[in-house]
C-alpha cells in the first residue's frame, strides 16, 4: 500500500540544502520551496530516509515527514491550498 507524505526540510547550509533538494526530486513533487508531496510505499519511505540521513547535519538540520494516509483514500483531500493550485501528485520512480 502506498501512502501520501508531505516532506519538508530546513537545512542550514547551502550545499547540503541543494543536495537534499536534488535527492528529494527522486521521491516526490516539489510543491513549495523545501516542501515535497510524495507517494511512497513503506520500503520507498525507508529508502528515502536512508538516502537523506547522511546528507544532513543532525545537530543543525531538520526533515519533517507527515503521513497523510493511503494515497487512494483520505490523503487526496487532506491538503487545502489558498491561491495557486497545488500540482497533481506524480508517481515518481525512486532514485537510489
Amino acid at each position: 500500500m502506498r501512502n501520501s507524505f508531505v516532506v519538508s526540510y530546513d537545512v542550514c547550509q547551502a550545499k547540503r540544502l541543494r543536495q537534499v533538494h536534488q535527492k528529494m526530486r527522486g521521491y516526490g513533487s516539489a510543491v513549495q520551496y523545501s516542501v515535497f508531496l510524495c507517494d511512497l510505499s513503506s520500503q520507498e519511505k525507508a529508502l528515502m530516509i536512508e538516502a537523506l540521513s547522511p546528507l544532513l547535519n543532525h545537530d543543525e538540520d531538520q526533515v519533517m515527514i507527515v503521513n497523510l494516509g493511503p494515497s487512494d483514500g483520505r490523503a487526496e483531500g487532506a491538503i487545502e491550498v489558498l491561491g495557486r493550485a497545488r500540482p497533481a501528485l506524480e508517481h515518481k520512480a525512486v532514485v537510489v
